[in-house]
């Protein structure tokens, strides 16, 4: 599928594993430059290796930086305006969830989740937005959570900041439509992740019933949540969400959100 990102240059946070690879193989697929972050050196030295093998004709720059760190995001910005110019999208993917109710959630995880959830996309949308402004067509998508809209009380620090971060986007959208920059994001359900597998390896130390294969203990555990679909989504499948708001073929949706949670939406 041509998207028109052909030469343009991409900047995903978070793009070493799950969705941000995802999104990051896609985009070189379909001929993007991409710059991507991570917090570990190792592991970005590790998958910059994979991806220059994989695409060795591929315009790739990778840097270390933790994207709440305000000086790491500007001299990364600096490293891709010097090697791309201005980008024509920017993909708000880093972040994670934090497991705990009401009552067992400690002030300083509220803080930490609550700064996570903002400044991880208020940062690098402050860093990168001028070189959004100078190009074709500019997007900004935020890689969210269903739990924006139906939370759950077992998470409630992260569904409370899901809910302000849709909220964030909203607002982006309406403030920065006048400099022609597009804001939108999607809304995860159940996605496969490394964080499962380790869960798997767990369950089947302790002999749990269902473990004699990875995917039927995924299958499993879909039919438990009851996800319409029946399964756990892959992956690549909320990256080509992103990669479609992140492109021109969607250049007259802004302020939107994607569901992307196997028929888990109730509100959408």
């Amino acid at each position: 599928m041509d998207l028109g990102l052909k030469n343009k240059t991409v900047v995903v946070t978070g793009g070493t594993s799950g969705i941000g690879l995802a999104a990051v193989e896609l985009l070189l697929t379909e001929g993007a430059n991409v710059a991507f972050c991570a917090r570990k050196q190792s592991t970005l030295i590790e998958i910059s290796a994979y991806l220059e093998n994989k695409f060795p004709k591929s315009n790739i720059l990778a840097r270390c930086c933790d994207v709440l760190e305000k000086e790491q995001l500007d001299i990364f910005a600096k490293a891709v305006e010097e090697r791309f110019g201005n980008i024509n999208a920017l993909i708000n993917n880093a972040g994670g969830g934090r497991v705990s109710t009401f009552s067992n959630t400690t002030d300083e995880a509220w803080v930490a989740e609550l700064n996570l959830k903002f400044f991880g996309v208020i940062y690098p949308t402050q860093a990168f937005l001028p070189l959004l402004e100078g190009s074709d067509n500019p997007s900004i998508v935020c890689v969210n959570s269903l739990l924006a809209l139906q939370p759950e009380p077992h998470m409630v620090a992260t569904s409370a900041a899901r809910a302000g971060l849709l909220n964030l986007v909203h607002s982006m959208a309406k403030e920065f439509a006048r400099k022609g920059i597009r804001v939108n994001s999607i809304l995860l359900g159940t996605i496969e992740s490394g964080q499962w597998q380790k869960r798997y390896d767990k369950a089947k130390s302790s002999n749990e019933p269902n473990t004699e294969s990875y995917e039927a203990w995924l299958n499993q555990l879909a039919k438990q949540k009851n996800i319409p679909l029946a399964r756990f989504g892959h992956p690549e499948e909320p990256a080509k969400a992103i990669l479609y708001l992140a492109s021109p073929a969607s250049s007259y949706t802004t302020g939107s959100t994607i569901d992307v949670s196997g028929g888990m939406a109730k509100h959408i």
